[in-house]
This record gives C-alpha cells, structure tokens and sequence, in this order.
C-alpha cells in the first residue's frame, strides 16, 4: 500500500513520509518497554502510565489500572509548564509510559517528549492491544 490517497475533486496527493515511516524512525529513537516487563504490578509502581487514547476508546475497552488518562491532542500542552493547560501530575520525576492502541501514537507522543526535554520516557510495545493479549488486567472506565 502507497501514501497516495484520494482527497477532494479527485486529485492524488503524495505524501513523502507516511505514519508507518514516522513511527519507526520515532521508535529508532526511544526506549521501548515490553509488555512483560509491566505485566506485574510491583514493577509499574514508580512510573506514570499514561493512556493517549480518545476517552471513547477508554469507555468502550478500558484501561490499564492506575494509569491516567492523556487526550493525545493535548499531550504537549499538559506537559509543558508555561502552557495554561499544564498538568501538575508531569512535575513528578518518575519514568513516564505512554500507550495507545497499538503503540503508533505513543511512539509518537514520546518521541515529542523526548524532543521537549521529558527525560524518563518510554512507550508501551505494542500498546493496549498487547496489553490485552498478554493478560493484562483491565480496569472499566465509566462515562462521566
């Protein structure tokens, strides 16, 4: 499959890097935790797992328990403390895993931290989709 997509009148649009090439180079450059390595919970404690997934998402498939929920449109904007949407829950100097689904949004999302200085960052393997495979416990996340 090609970047080439159909948009508007018909025109092709090209793209010279897609998602799949931005999510390996963004892996190149990050560190990866294996699902295994958070499968017990001993070793989640000391570390902020972050959910980067639409809330509908967390609603309909849940959550890894503890974790905290991160709309991944507003990551770089809680992060940030001269941003008025800064989050307090990032002055906590714990290594930080983010997830998604399949772990292309975390790849991302962390390698932007990374990029902003957020030293301690990692994304989950595969994401909450391996989460779930591996066994993993799951926690409901009820509508508000």
């Amino acid at each position: 499959m090609n970047s080439a997509q159909r948009i508007g009148t018909g025109d092709a649009v090209k793209l010279e890097v897609g998602f799949r090439q931005l999510v390996a180079a963004a892996e190149a450059r990050i560190e990866t935790v294996p699902v295994s390595d958070l499968l017990a919970e001993e070793q989640r404690q000391g570390r902020l797992l972050i959910d980067l997934r639409d809330i509908r998402e967390l609603w309909r498939e849940g959550t890894i328990p503890g974790s905290k929920h991160v709309p991944r449109g507003l990551l770089e904007f809680w992060i940030d403390p001269e941003s008025p949407y800064f989050n307090k829950m990032f002055l906590e100097p714990v290594p930080v895993v983010f997830f998604c689904n399949k772990g292309w949004r975390s790849a991302l999302a962390t390698d932007v931290c990374r990029q902003m200085g957020r030293g301690k960052v990692a994304h989950l393997e595969g994401g909450f989709e391996a989460w779930v495979a591996a066994g993993g416990a799951v926690e409901k996340k009820e509508k508000r």
